[in-house]
């Protein structure tokens, strides 16, 4: 039976038509108050950026689902977990970095209303998940805050991923929720096949100490397994823990950039579904809602210190508590999508309506993007057919009543109260008001292009 989907579009002509009141929609036509009991805690799920991106979701959107499920009784925190140090100046490997880049984010208690909690800690304060039904991954590490919380509202910001190829509900299930543990086994460290101490290695590339970057390159590695020399580079493939510093940061010398790496993203993409099935399984099927923000569709991910341009136009939000039958919609509607201009849409040559998107312009090497949704399928996480239910807008009657009007009330009244202790205009008795203007201008001059 095809999973149902609800889909809102990216327009509105009226407030009870915003992005926020429509999210709010979304969560009511999706029954997920229905997903846990009152006096529950519950997790609100989302990337908050990484230092300097600006493409993630904005605050807003979390504090109007936090609200909402204290509405419906229960105790919602918001949370997210520790990374790997994906680029030299990565920002959330720890729980001290991670809470200090999302308040310059704009993520506080304050902003979303609901504590902010790194789910693992220093990273290792996790749940090892069983897991015959995986693919690849035969047992996962997922983050202990979330076996204590009785349901979980993702929030994902759908967009392409450089090794996912997307990132959507499944990304933000399976990356998101493993603990940094569990994030080293996910993207295969130490694996003896498509681990990275396996890449082939091409120190002559290397221009050594004379290089501009050379410090930062022997500053990358946590194990200490680089080491910069006079004329290039010794890497120690026995002390490698794969924690992708390395390979990012030498992407422009090709130190470590080989064929190798189309296996390497392609277990990747099939690693990030059975880790979203790890933590499927230890939330409960019945206990997870997800709602898919596919705006501001950049082709990398929200882990890079920098947002690049959208290479569609925004498409709406998207909920289901089916996450594969959820991206797979998402990935629909992108490939219906023209591209835009000065995008990677553009200069990947997939502008045109019809054309998938996320393989060109997401992934280092073209990696499919259905890898991730048939792995889906195949563990056992969700379905690929669905069918879409679409919703307009919030009832124009609920916006007072969750919280969509300012608590201060008309701001005719409050405007009101100050004109009564002082009024705005300078003469309040004169026919202008008191303010110096000119009586009629004529516009036309105004009005044609000069050169």
């Amino acid at each position: 039976m095809p999973a149902i989907v609800y889909f809102t579009d990216a327009r509105a002509l009226h407030n009870n038509e915003s992005f926020v009141a429509k999210t709010i929609a979304l969560f009511n036509k999706a029954n997920f108050d229905q997903l846990f009991e009152p006096g529950d805690y519950v997790a609100v799920k989302l990337h908050m950026g990484e230092y300097n991106n600006t493409g993630y979701i904005r605050p807003v959107y979390v504090r109007a689902i936090v609200e909402r499920i204290k509405q419906a009784g229960g105790i919602p925190f918001v949370t997210d977990t520790c990374t790997l140090p994906y680029h030299p100046w990565a920002a959330r490997t720890n729980p001290i970095d991670h809470l200090k880049t999302i308040a310059r984010n704009g993520f506080t208690m304050a902003s979303v209303g609901a504590p902010i909690v790194i789910a693992d800690g220093f990273g290792n304060d996790d749940i090892l998940v069983d897991l015959p039904e995986g693919l690849l991954l035969k047992e996962q590490y997922i983050a202990s805050g979330f076996g204590q919380a009785s349901a979980m509202i993702l929030l994902s910001h759908f967009k392409g991923h450089m090794m996912g190829t997307f990132g959507g509900a499944i990304k933000n299930l399976g990356v998101g929720c493993a603990s940094l543990r569990g994030k080293f086994n996910l993207h295969l460290a130490r694996h003896p096949t498509y681990g990275l101490h396996k890449f082939a290695f091409n120190p002559s590339f290397c221009k050594g100490k004379e290089c501009k970057d050379a410090a930062r390159c022997e500053a990358l590695c946590p194990t200490n397994a680089l080491k910069v020399t006079e004329t290039g580079l010794e890497w120690d493939r026995d002390k490698c823990c794969g924690c992708y510093a390395h390979l990012f940061a030498t992407l422009g010398c090709g130190t470590f950039t080989t064929v190798e790496q189309l296996d390497w993203l392609e277990a990747t993409s099939v690693a990030i579904a059975d880790s979203a099935k790890a933590a499927q399984k230890l939330m409960g099927k019945d206990h997870v809602g997800f709602i898919n923000f596919a705006l501001d569709i950049s082709p990398w991910c929200d882990c890079m210190s920098w947002t690049d341009a959208p290479i569609v136009p925004d498409i709406g939000i998207i909920a289901s508590t089916d996450p594969v039958a959820l991206d797979r919609c998402c990935l629909d509607k992108v490939t219906e999508s023209p591209g835009m201009l000065n995008s990677a849409a553009e200069s990947k040559d997939v502008i045109d309506a019809g054309i998938p998107k996320m393989s060109a312009c997401g992934s280092f090497l073209g990696v499919s993007e259905n890898i991730q949704v048939n792995t889906g399928v195949d563990n056992g996480l969700g379905e690929l057919k669905y069918t879409i239910k679409k919703v307009t807008s919030l009832p124009s009657k609920d916006m007072d009543s969750y919280g969509l009007y300012i608590d201060s009330g008309y701001a005719g009244i409050n405007m009101g109260r100050l004109f009564s202790k002082r009024s705005i205009f300078p003469n309040p008795k004169a026919d202008d008001g008191g303010f110096k203007r000119a009586k009629k201008v004529d516009f036309g001059p105004v009005r044609i292009r000069r050169e």
